[in-house]
């Protein structure tokens, strides 16, 4: 499902969180839990991942992960505000010290003008930091969009250790 690459680049990932002793939760949208299914398939990876929640509804986001229903109105599922909030909520909920969510349009349909197919946002919660967010466009089908958030994804919690 995810190339060796990505797999090695997560046992990386992992040993730097645990050498700190940190703790990550996320919150996957477009992603479907890829990331979170990463990080599982290194053996030992529980003393790292606390939870990983996969929001892919507007209900599950305000449902589990408290995402105000009105930011996803005005905003979108599929924006920065929301990415940000997903990633604060997946903080409150979890014994995390950093918090990754992704929300996206992985393609085929769904793309419009203003938030093309391979839009994907992604935010980064942490105690010790204040929250982020980014916006990338990935080129290619539904899988290589999917497959480069998860590496997007594991660069940003790289970076913010």
């Amino acid at each position: 499902m995810l190339p060796d690459s990505t797999l090695k680049d997560a046992e990386a990932l992992l040993a730097e969180c645990r050498s700190r002793g940190m703790m990550l939760a996320t919150a996957e949208s477009c992603t479907g839990g890829l990331i979170a299914a990463a990080l599982t398939a290194i053996a030992g990876s529980s003393d790292v991942l606390d939870r990983g929640f996969v929001t892919y509804s507007n209900d599950s986001k305000t449902e589990m992960i408290g995402v105000p229903l009105a930011l996803i109105e005005t905003h979108g599922a599929v924006s920065e505000e929301v990415a940000r909030a997903m990633a604060e909520g997946t903080l409150a909920r979890s014994r995390a010290a950093i918090a990754l969510s992704v929300t996206g349009v992985a393609g085929p349909g769904g793309g419009s003008a203003e938030k093309p197919v391979g839009l994907v946002c992604f935010g980064l919660a942490g105690t010790a930091q204040p929250t982020r967010s980014e916006r990338q466009v990935f080129p290619g089908d539904r899988t290589s969009i999917r497959a480069a958030s998860v590496v997007h994804a594991f660069a940003m919690i790289r970076a913010a250790l």
